[in-house]
């Protein structure tokens, strides 16, 4: 198998029978034998009472999670970035996608499989977007990718009094798959159905408007509500949650135009600054070449692998491409987090652990970390309420990250908060 290559499989716990498979990186798809075994050495550990969660090979890992007594998830990946974080994460994103799109009822009690295989391909867009790079990392962290725009305070107004004249508490603006602003209830949502949601606006094809039935795999497991989108200008969506009113004619004739129209240049403004997820007024250290901010209190996220204008990055050599920093930006958040790090949404349940054994003879919890390698260096800090990992040029200097990091999250907390 091609070293990019990842294949997901899902199957009913119960029989073992596919219910789909996705691949990404590689031509081929595996065989009904493989997939019979990988399904097959899981059920054998199970009826020896023995939980099977994951293995390696020499240049493969694979991956087991069961849901709901119901639906088996697995993934194998032959990617040299992958771990036991960073799959369990993918298999959450895609179960929760399941049920975000066809509900839960529907997959804890299968009474046709080749109906639900048929309902299942409806979430095919959203589960792929999962195993594909992305401008964003919100499948990782599990909060929500945001930008801090210009005239946010007007956009914010608008949003406020749009989403009351169309009798919802739940509104969000989003420019490039990430939130611009949201209303105060719309945050109250549990970050994962935060985050689904705008996956989910991001990964379908670009439409004027939508009325798109929702499930909020936190929420509401099993009734579903009306996901309405807006495109204000290409690349620019405004998303409401509501119940069966308004319709959706009612809300685009009536109040799209007499709200957002005025606000039209500011509404473009987002689009650019959207790859680098804040101003360039932002006084950001030279040396720094990706950043991803976490607010743990809010469960939001900055990140980027363009933190200078564009005119700077185009006068220096691109030595470490932007998929390069990508990657390695979200391997150090995941080597973070493993290790050092407790994750975030500790308390969550129905989980299996997969912090690595590393950090099990410590009695203390750090604080702050570092790598070097000869392509570039990383930096992490954790504060009360955030967390910042930063990717540097590799010749700045070791013992000067510290300071650096410090400065760039006084920026963030002080100067343009976040």
């Amino acid at each position: 198998m091609e070293e990019t290559s990842v294949f997901l499989l899902c199957l009913t716990s119960s029989s073992g029978v596919p219910l789909y498979c996705r691949s990404k990186g590689s031509s081929r798809q595996l065989t009904f034998s493989v997939i019979g075994s990988l399904n097959g050495v899981h059920m054998f550990a199970n009826n020896q009472d023995v939980l099977l969660t994951s293995t390696r090979t020499d240049n493969s890992r694979v991956v087991w999670r069961t849901f709901h007594d119901s639906i088996n998830l697995i993934v194998m990946s032959c990617e040299n970035t992958a771990s036991d974080f960073l799959l369990n994460r993918l298999l959450e994103n895609v179960f929760s996608a399941m049920v975000l799109v066809i509900g839960l009822d529907d997959l804890v009690n299968i009474k046709n499989v080749e109906r639900l295989k048929k309902d299942l391909r409806a979430c095919y867009k959203l589960i792929d977007s999962f195993l594909t790079q992305s401008e964003k990392i919100a499948d990782l962290t599990q909060c929500v990718d945001c930008i801090i725009a210009h005239d946010v305070a007007i956009l914010q107004e608008c949003l406020d009094g749009f989403t009351r004249a169309a009798e919802s508490d739940f509104g969000c603006l989003m420019a490039g798959g990430k939130v611009v602003a949201a209303t105060e209830k719309w945050w109250r949502l549990a970050s994962q159905d935060v985050m689904l949601l705008c996956w989910l606006v991001a990964s379908l094809s670009p439409h004027s408007s939508r009325d798109y039935p929702v499930y909020l795999p936190q929420g509401s497991p099993t009734v579903p509500h009306r996901l309405l989108t807006f495109q204000l200008v290409p690349g620019v969506d405004v998303c409401l949650l509501c119940g069966p009113s308004p319709s959706l004619h009612k809300v685009e004739s009536e109040l799209v135009e007499r709200f957002w129209k005025p606000v039209v240049d500011p509404l473009k403004a987002c689009l650019r600054v959207q790859l680098r997820s804040f101003p360039a007024s932002a006084p950001i250290h030279h040396g720094i070449l990706g950043l991803l901010l976490v607010n743990r209190d809010l469960n939001k996220t900055l990140f980027t692998v363009q933190v200078h204008p564009m005119e700077d990055m185009q006068r220096t050599e691109p030595k470490f491409t932007l998929e390069q920093r990508r990657a390695a930006l979200r391997s150090f958040y995941t080597f973070a987090l493993s290790r050092y790090f407790s994750p975030e949404n500790s308390d969550e349940k129905n989980t299996v652990p997969y912090e690595e054994a590393f950090a099990s003879g410590f009695s203390h919890h750090a604080h702050q970390c570092y790598t070097v390698s000869s392509s570039h260096k990383c930096y992490a800090i954790k504060s009360e309420l955030h967390l910042l990992f930063l990717i540097f040029k590799p010749e700045v200097p070791t013992f000067s990250m510290q300071t650096i990091a410090n400065k760039t999250l006084h920026v963030f907390t002080r100067d343009f908060p976040f």
